[in-house]
């Protein structure tokens, strides 16, 4: 059995779909194999079998499942027509950003929203993720996207500084469970639910997101070729409840 062949086999049961993995799905099946060899497994067959046989495994395998691929500024027409056609229409802005990894999009949108008051909950299901995001470091790489005058202005070398640190608070969460306090006028779950779960789940997930949403100017930031239902995209990766 191949790796690809044992996620199509368990992603349906963890309510995941495969076509959303499969640009990504190195990195989780290098995860597996870490987590067979430790376990003294001969291949992914016995893997399987230890799944069939052991639901624990299960919640494992769950946690293995997760692409932490982020980046300041990615999507850039996305940050481009939230800047010009959103953010005006706010005198402040109460934020979520679910799955916010190492803190790439939260603080990008601390940039981005920097001439308003501002508060955005930021939260994600790794815990080793939420660590590096409390450092405010950052490789080059992580950087690439950012526009050259954000960076200036937002960085010291690789450290954020810390005016734009502040507006950001970080938490442990699952996002299929139930959210933060709302309301939110900024809902942000990109290249996460609208990716990676079944059409179960995606529905569950924007419902939930349909009832923080403050009104009629509020918005949802999505990933790119991401579709949300019952939602309507107005510009670039940003949809409202339709």
């Amino acid at each position: 059995m191949t790796c690809i062949e044992l996620l199509q086999w368990a992603m349906p049961q963890l309510h995941l779909r495969w076509a959303g993995f499969r640009r990504n799905h190195r990195q989780v099946c290098r995860r597996i194999a870490q987590r067979r060899v430790a376990l003294g497994l001969p291949d992914l067959d016995a893997y399987r079998t230890m799944l069939e046989t052991t639901p624990d495994e299960w919640r494992v395998l769950d946690g293995l499942c997760r692409v932490t691929i982020s980046r300041f500024g990615r999507d850039r027409a996305m940050w481009s027509a939230l800047v010009e056609k959103v953010l005006p229409h706010f005198t402040s802005l109460r934020a979520w950003c679910a799955g916010c990894g190492a803190g790439e999009e939260p603080f990008t949108l601390a940039i981005a929203a920097r001439t308003i008051p501002l508060e955005i909950v930021a939260t994600d299901i790794d815990d080793e993720q939420l660590a590096r995001a409390k450092t405010a470091r950052f490789p080059d790489g992580a950087l690439a996207e950012l526009p050259a005058d954000w960076r200036a202005l937002a960085f010291d070398g690789d450290e954020l500084r810390a005016e734009f640190r502040a507006p950001v608070h970080f938490s442990h969460h699952d996002v299929r469970t139930e959210p933060p306090a709302g309301p939110f006028d900024l809902i942000a779950c990109r290249n996460l639910a609208f990716s990676y779960f079944d059409e179960v789940q995606q529905r569950e997930v924007a419902a939930r997101f349909r009832g923080l949403l403050s009104d009629e100017r509020s918005v949802l930031l999505a990933g790119l070729d991401e579709n949300v239902p019952d939602f309507v995209e107005i510009a670039p990766c940003i949809w409202r409840p339709a």
